[in-house]
């Protein structure tokens, strides 16, 4: 196996984004980060990263080289990834960020042999661009962090249940993401499912927040009032690419990765 770029660009340094800076740069590699908003380019200015407010493409043009990994983690717009991935042919690696979304109304056990929804859409034109210069494609369902996700709707008071919450969900850390696009460097023009190693029926994952947390139960109400993400009934199997990249997940279920910190 080669060894891994020095140099990685993040397209993108949003939730995601960042963390994959911040990964990279502990690492010991080369990190530039490229985001549109001034907030967020402050935000990690003064953490340290060298940061752009420039188009990708530009960016790609000046700073991606034959050692550079890319990271892609902007949602589609219908035109940017077409032309930023024929100018990033000459990298050494390009990762982009997916939905497991692209499975539409798919139910059942989700992995990487799974056919997408027949309706086309930028997400899969995006994972079509990146594919056929040799990117690898990673479909994450639902991201979340110490920030974000469930269990912070739930303690907030937010969080509804769709019907009696049997549906099965999965999810995925957004260190473990960031760990898993960064290893995704080793292979070329792969699509993976990712998420964590035990998919849940939601009120399950509920009831053990509500008994981590202290919290009162959210109420129950009728699936088409919460989001179509929270109706889904779906297990996302990623053995592929874990026993591909060889990644072991630091947070493989919610329990370590929503367990609440005291202090």
């Amino acid at each position: 196996m080669s060894p891994p770029p020095h140099k990685v660009v993040v397209f993108g340094a949003g939730y995601t984004g960042s963390r994959v800076a911040e990964l990279a740069a502990a690492r010991g590699m080369d990190v530039l980060a490229v985001v549109r908003s001034k907030e967020r380019a402050e935000s990690l200015a003064n953490k340290g990263f060298r940061v752009t407010r420039d188009l990708a493409p530009d960016v790609a043009r000046e700073c991606v080289d034959a050692d550079t990994h890319a990271v892609i983690c902007f949602p589609p717009d219908g035109k940017t990834d077409a032309e930023l991935a024929k100018l990033l042919r000459h990298a050494r690696a390009v990762s982009y960020v997916s939905t497991t979304g692209v499975y539409g109304d798919a139910t059942g056990t989700i992995d990487d042999t799974t056919p997408v929804s027949a309706s086309p859409s930028p997400r899969l034109d995006a994972e079509a661009a990146y594919r056929e210069i040799g990117g690898t494609v990673l479909r994450a369902p639902g991201i979340y962090g110490p920030d974000r996700g469930m269990h912070v709707r739930v303690v907030s008071g937010l969080h509804k249940l769709p019907g009696a919450g049997d549906n099965v969900i999965s999810r995925i850390h957004v260190d473990d993401l960031a760990a898993l696009l960064l290893a995704s460097s080793s292979v070329r023009g792969r699509t993976f499912v990712v998420g964590d190693r035990e998919p849940a029926k939601q009120r399950d994952v509920v009831s053990w927040i509500r008994a981590e947390y202290g919290c009162a139960m959210p109420p129950s109400v009728p699936p088409e009032e919460v989001h179509e993400s929270l109706r889904r009934n779906r297990r996302v199997d990623a053995s592929g690419i874990l026993k591909e990249l060889g990644v072991t997940l630091r947070y493989p279920t919610y329990r370590e990765g929503m367990k609440r910190e005291i202090g």
